[in-house]
């Protein structure tokens, strides 16, 4: 049985805490912040963990974790 490839785009963009939930940053942060106001910027700094129901999903797409 071959290995399985992580998609490269999860390594990017999210991480696994230690009892396997899943957590990720905001959207909209990387750059064109001029759109945004400043509550926006504000309210959307740090990570947040991700839903059991998206988790199941992007845990398949890392089968070996991160």
């Amino acid at each position: 049985m071959p290995k399985l490839k992580t998609k490269s785009g999860i390594k990017k963009r999210v991480k696994f805490t230690a009892t396997g939930k899943v957590k990720h940053g905001a959207v909209g942060k990387r750059h064109r912040l001029m759109s945004h106001n400043a509550k926006y910027i504000r309210q959307h700094r740090g990570t947040s963990v991700i839903s059991d129901a998206d988790a199941k999903t992007i845990k398949k797409w890392a089968p070996y974790g991160l």
